[in-house]
């Protein structure tokens, strides 16, 4: 066998495993909302990067919602009103140290509160802890990759 072609061969798997770990350095993707009282998944959140390289998070879908077509008729921002499903939940969180985000703001839209919030990955990328706060006190979630 060719020697370009048994390099080839030993550093496909090299190459993928490393893609794997970068895209697991990111709070970029696909992530199911688990709600921390019952156990259950809520939601699908979906977290991009933004031109100026912040992330924000939207709702791409409601699971078993109280209400078909929910809005956030409790929200008091752009949001009032709004439907729920492709909802932008996560705004403005900046990147602090490897697999962590601050700065960032959390909509609760059941409540239509507004939360300080930062986010970290856990368990090699494949869960992510989303805090949100008011003053000093915090609840968190742990939400995870799909």
């Amino acid at each position: 066998m060719n020697t370009a072609i048994k390099i080839l061969l030993l550093a496909l798997p090299l190459t993928f495993a490393t893609g794997l770990a970068q895209a697991n350095n990111s709070a970029e993707g696909r992530w199911r909302q688990i709600d921390p009282d019952t156990g259950r998944a809520k939601s699908i959140v979906e977290i991009r990067r933004t031109s100026n390289g912040t992330l924000n998070g939207r709702i791409v879908e409601l699971l078993n919602p109280s209400r078909p077509n929910p809005v956030c008729d409790k929200c008091e921002d752009d949001r009032k009103n709004q439907p729920i499903t492709g909802m932008e939940i996560i705004r403005g969180m900046r990147a602090d140290g490897a697999g962590k985000w601050k700065g960032g703001k959390i909509l609760k839209p059941d409540e239509g509160k507004v939360y300080n919030s930062k986010m970290a990955l856990i368990e090699g990328g494949r869960k992510l802890e989303v805090s949100g706060c008011i003053a000093f006190i915090c609840k968190s979630q742990v939400w995870e990759r799909l």
